[in-house]
């Protein structure tokens, strides 16, 4: 056959909603996709898989969806969760709804039923678009198979555009079966691939020269200037600029929880230690891609001075006019940065070592280090929380770099980590977040793992946490990631029945109390069933050479540490919202 009859052969060669689909999420650049497969998806899966990109397949919707949106955090570009219709749909919408809280950047595509049956009682028939507008930026429906590229170039560019968040492309079960000529289909991709670089290229700065002048004055004259960064800023890749700025201008910084490692925990200066201190005393501070949430006591006294002067940094207009700081600057955060570097270059300034605001921070850190490490000494058995959590900081440690990535969620096994484990890179930690979400453990080691396999990824969470998504170790053993859970086990939401005498009465007092689990339960024998490694840990022998085994070997595991059911407070340290 002559090439041009090849050719020819090609154009007219029929493909399907499910093949369209796939080649415009490869060709917009997805490489990964994170879901459950099911009626009406499966074939759009292994279309996608055929085309390059890589779908790792879960036990639940949720904990896809959380997978998909700290791997949208952790590369930059939109995670992507695929689920069925109905059901599937309502499942997604755990991860949907973090990601938006978060402001990480996914997409949830998911099937519904055919468009000429629904209203009829189809099968798992849900109105989709109105079931997910709480929870995303941008909900779109392909009612005809020739609308899938723009639906999916448009879900893709909005997720990452200005805040990051969550979309939705809804994908009826009709028009997946619908088929066009390839030679129509590549029109249609082509017609959308320029724009879309034109927008991979686009910078959008808000800010003025006056207001970064503005913010370099308040700076410079501040008598006790701190910056605050948080994952906005860990998103956007600001850590050269944030090194550079906190170097050449001595002044303090404080990380918010995932915000930890853009700049070393052991930089010296580092306020982490003096938190209170210095979110108290400060009268100037540069926030740069975190918000005056409650993770921050919104900006607010008692915890904030009331004359303390923000500088905000945000990619969103709306979060700076929400919160009326002093001065506000929307932008990128490593681009306002930069230009605050660049100003600050003309007409350097530096809060030296032995002024009374950088001494004074320094020395109260120094003496709440010095308290933690005396508690942290002892090898305390039973096993409180602290004990372990040494032992755990000093193996991660000792891997060097690439440093591991540390998950972490629980009550006290997240408040106690977030104090005890130090990170010393960026994007190496991940937590429950601004929403407080719990069960995301196993879906972010899933996600780490994708998104970093040159790096060990370290699991550290309460027994709670851990069953939330369990099932999910099955996951880590099928694709042999390397990934090691560590559970504290301190059988209980909080640990041990914690309730009152006068509390335990009724027709089911002899019920285990509504926090509280099977002691000692065997978690390390459920990853065991699917070929894993478990390990039991009620010692300090017996987990340094789980930790050590396990982090050598670079496989699945999951080490199960028994800690004193009463060694931890109830709700962690938000008790007064219980």
């Amino acid at each position: 056959m002559a090439d041009s009859d090849t050719k020819t052969a090609i154009s007219e060669l029929l493909i399907d909603g499910n093949v369209l689909a796939a080649k415009a999420l490869a060709r917009f650049g997805i490489d990964r996709m994170f879901g459950v497969v099911g009626i009406p998806v499966t074939s759009l899966a292994n279309r996608a898989v055929s085309l390059g990109v890589r779908f790792i397949a879960f036990h639940n919707e949720q904990s896809a969806g959380y997978a998909a949106s700290a791997y949208g955090y952790l590369t930059g570009r939109p995670g992507v969760l695929l689920t069925v219709s109905g059901p599937g749909c309502v499942h997604g919408l755990a991860g949907m709804s973090n990601a938006m809280a978060n402001a990480w950047p996914l997409i949830m595509i998911s099937g519904s039923c055919d468009q000429k049956d629904f209203g009829r009682g189809d099968f798992q028939e849900l109105d989709q678009i109105e079931a997910v507008k709480p929870f995303s930026k941008l909900s779109v429906k392909a009612k005809d198979i020739r609308e899938i590229p723009d639906c999916v170039f448009r879900v893709i560019d909005r997720a990452v555009s200005g805040r990051p968040g969550a979309c939705y492309l809804d994908l009826p079960s009709d028009v997946l079966h619908q088929t066009i000529h390839q030679s129509e289909a590549e029109k249609l991709l082509e017609a959308l691939a320029e724009n879309f670089e034109k927008k991979k290229k686009e910078v959008t700065d808000s800010v003025s020269n006056s207001d970064i002048e503005k913010a370099v004055s308040l700076l410079r004259n501040a008598e006790r200037p701190l910056i605050v960064f948080g994952k906005g800023a860990a998103f956007a890749r600001a850590e050269n600029a944030l090194k550079n700025l906190v170097e050449k201008t001595g002044i303090p910084f404080l990380p918010t929880p995932m915000g930890k490692g853009l700049l070393p925990d052991t930089h010296e200066l580092a306020a982490t230690a003096a938190r209170s201190l210095a979110i108290g005393k400060c009268d100037v501070a540069l926030v740069v891609g975190a918000r005056l949430n409650w993770l921050l006591h919104f900006g607010e006294p008692p915890k904030w001075s009331k004359d303390v002067k923000f500088i905000l940094v945000d990619i969103s207009k709306e979060e700076i006019e929400l919160r009326k700081p002093h001065l506000g600057l929307v932008g990128d955060a490593k681009r306002v940065l930069e230009l605050i570097n660049k100003e600050i270059k003309d007409d350097p300034f530096c809060f030296s070592k032995s002024h009374p605001w950088v001494e004074s921070l320094w020395k109260k850190s120094k003496d709440n280090v010095s308290r933690m490490e005396a508690q942290l000494a002892k090898d305390v058995v039973p096993f409180n929380f602290f004990t372990p959590m040494r032992i755990i900081r000093d193996a991660i440690l000792g891997v060097g770099s690439p440093a591991p990535i540390l998950v972490s969620e629980g009550a006290n096994t997240m408040d106690i980590g977030r104090a005890v484990l130090v990170q010393t890179e960026p994007r190496t930690r991940l937590d429950a977040g601004t929403w407080g979400t719990m069960g995301v453990g196993l879906g972010y080691c899933i996600a780490a793992a994708v998104a970093s396999p040159d790096r060990l990824v370290v699991s550290v969470e309460g027994d709670s946490g851990f069953g939330f998504s369990a099932m999910e170790v099955e996951t880590l053993v099928r694709y042999q990631l390397a990934v090691v859970v560590i559970v504290f086990n301190n059988g209980g939401v909080y640990g041990g029945d914690r309730r009152n005498p006068e509390e335990i009465t009724g027709p089911f007092k002899d019920d285990p109390a509504p926090t509280s689990f099977v002691p000692s339960a065997g978690y390390h024998t459920l990853i065991e069933a699917f070929g894993g490694k478990g390990y039991l840990a009620a010692t300090p022998e017996a987990l340094k050479a789980a930790l050590s085994e396990s982090f050598s070997a670079r496989k699945p595991a999951v080490i199960n540490v028994i800690i004193d059911p009463y060694a931890g407070a109830e709700s962690g340290r938000l008790q007064h919202k219980n």
